[in-house]
């Protein structure tokens, strides 16, 4: 038993709200298509896989050119948060099509359960270690990632890892045993392990002089002193700050005097900034103009970038909870962590947590880590930056020493080059750290986008070395088609635990949407799945 069990015993935790039977402030007010979907739910309770107390929330919704309807709801059921029993509901001219979900049983859980609140919080505790932050939290909730649905407490716990990373471990603890069915960092990272009393509202373009991307333009606020802010007014408001080194709060407001930020190096605080700015803007824009959405949430808003983040910290890292995207230094052979694909991983892991919303632990996460690959991979084709050409390798700038340009956080078109990711699927793919189990997705989404093709500067690789099953004519679709067939997939048929199977489903669903069954298109995804081993 751990020291600090005997005052945790005396905490008083209150627990998360549960959502409302009628909740669905989620999405606009009084929206037809959710009427209808909530309709469809109740005439189709056994496709669902839904229990008498069950009850939905409205989440988001995606309406097609040709009036087809996706609406997602969370489930809650007694007003308890149903983990994992989230829906996607499909319907046109009020016609129910289907439903996405991963939900195996109808069942629901007996009794309350023999483990109270405190003891769950031991029992995370125990795992989590001494070195929490602040007072630990508790809800109950219905687990259901599992074949069966069971009583389970959601303790959440925030601490510091020893790279000066910030966790938010998410525990669910079995109301009946005390075991731990699960865990997940609420922390999403791109690798393993306010200003004065001025007013400043008016639009105004400014040049970056990047460490990775050149001088480039940036949008920028002018203050009523006649300074300038980094914040980008035609994106949402979204601004990017200075943590000063530090590892708590917000920083402060990147600011200048002449609109000119940073000098191409890193002696000079502000470069980095403007890659950080740069990125991100580009990764709205790739968003907005290839994929029709609004910013992270789909809502407009932007949101806050910090860089400087902590003494020589190798990372950069996703929050749900500031809503922001914050960027480490880096240190001796690892440059600030601020290139595009970086920037573009992180923005996206926000992306899919507004969609999907994908666990970030089993197959799930490792689809959640691939997906920030692909979409960090896509803005950096979609930017076509001279000072960085676009590639499949994630990270390949930020090393100081890379003659060659063949270094790289992960390879997508062979992940097991980084000596840790499978190129193919394997049953125990789910029990790998997310940034490894990731591999067998890009691998699918590369096959998918150029088919067996060997890259630039790997001439000792085959076509066959680059596919499972020896199929060197799989996939070959083209990236446009690639990327807008997994975005469709992402926002409409996943859900929080779909695995391999199902992205496969998920994808293939998609394609069929965008490009008819049977087309090339359709045909090209299963055999790019195929082709790392997903059947």
């Amino acid at each position: 038993m751990h020291r600090f069990e005997a005052r945790l015993l005396g905490v008083a935790v209150t627990a998360a709200l549960a959502l409302p039977v009628s909740a669905l402030a989620a999405v606009p007010g009084g929206s037809p298509a959710v009427s209808r979907a909530s309709g469809l739910i109740d005439g189709h309770a056994s496709t669902l896989h839904r229990a008498a107390a069950d009850a939905f929330a409205a989440r988001d919704l995606v309406v097609d050119a040709d009036g087809t309807e996706h609406v997602r709801f969370d489930r809650t059921w007694r007003g308890l948060p149903v983990i994992g029993g989230d829906v996607v509901v499909h319907s046109r001219n009020g016609q129910f099509r289907g439903a996405s979900l991963t939900l195996r049983s109808a069942l629901r859980p007996g009794g309350e359960g023999r483990v109270g609140r405190d003891a769950a919080i031991v029992a995370a505790g125990a795992e989590f270690g001494t070195g929490f932050e602040g007072v630990p939290t508790a809800r109950k909730v219905v687990y259901a990632r599992g074949a069966q649905p069971v009583l389970a407490w959601e303790v959440v716990m925030n601490g510091m890892r020893a790279d000066q990373t910030p966790t938010e471990m998410h525990y669910f603890v079995d109301a009946a045993s005390g075991a731990i069915l699960d865990r997940f960092d609420g922390i999403e990272t791109a690798k393993p392990g306010g200003g004065g009393g001025t007013t400043c509202t008016t639009a105004a373009s400014g040049i970056g002089q990047s460490l990775f991307s050149g001088d480039v333009a940036i949008n920028t606020a002018r203050c009523s002193d006649g300074s300038y802010q980094m914040k980008d007014l035609a994106r949402g408001g979204g601004y990017t700050t200075d943590m000063a080194n530090r590892t708590n709060g917000s920083g402060t407001i990147m600011g200048d005097a002449d609109n000119n930020w940073g000098n191409n190096t890193t002696s000079d605080r502000a470069t980095v900034a403007a890659d950080a700015h740069y990125g991100v803007a580009e990764t709205w824009d790739y968003y907005r103009n290839v994929h029709g959405r609004n910013g992270i949430a789909n809502d407009g808003k932007g949101a806050l970038s910090r860089v400087h983040y902590g003494r020589n910290y190798g990372n950069a890292f996703w929050s749900d909870s500031c809503f922001c995207m914050t960027f480490g230094d880096g240190g001796g052979s690892i440059y600030p962590l601020v290139d595009i694909d970086v920037a573009g991983h992180e923005m996206s892991h926000g992306v899919t947590s507004r969609s999907a919303d994908l666990t970030y632990s089993g197959e799930s996460g490792g689809l959640n880590e691939a997906t920030s690959d692909i979409f960090g991979t896509m803005v950096e084709f979609y930017s076509n930056n001279a000072n960085d050409t676009p590639d499949y390798m994630i990270g390949e700038e930020l090393y100081v020493t890379n003659p060659s340009g063949t270094k790289a956080l992960r390879y997508m078109f062979k992940p097991s080059l980084d000596g840790s990711s499978p190129d193919c699927y394997g049953s125990n793919i789910g029990s790998l750290d997310v940034h490894y189990s990731s591999g067998v997705a890009n691998h699918a989404f590369y096959v998918m986008a150029e088919g067996a093709t060997v890259p630039a500067g790997f001439s000792s690789l085959s076509p066959a070395q680059l596919v499972c099953n020896g199929n060197t004519a799989a996939g070959r679709i083209g990236r446009d088609a690639a990327q807008r067939i997994w975005y469709r997939a992402l926002t409409v048929y996943m859900t929080s635990n779909t695995n391999y199977a199902g992205a496969r489903a998920a994808t293939l669903s998609a394609a069929s949407d965008l490009y008819g069954p049977g087309s090339a298109q359709y045909n090209g995804v299963a055999s790019a799945w195929s082709a790392v081993g997903v059947n």
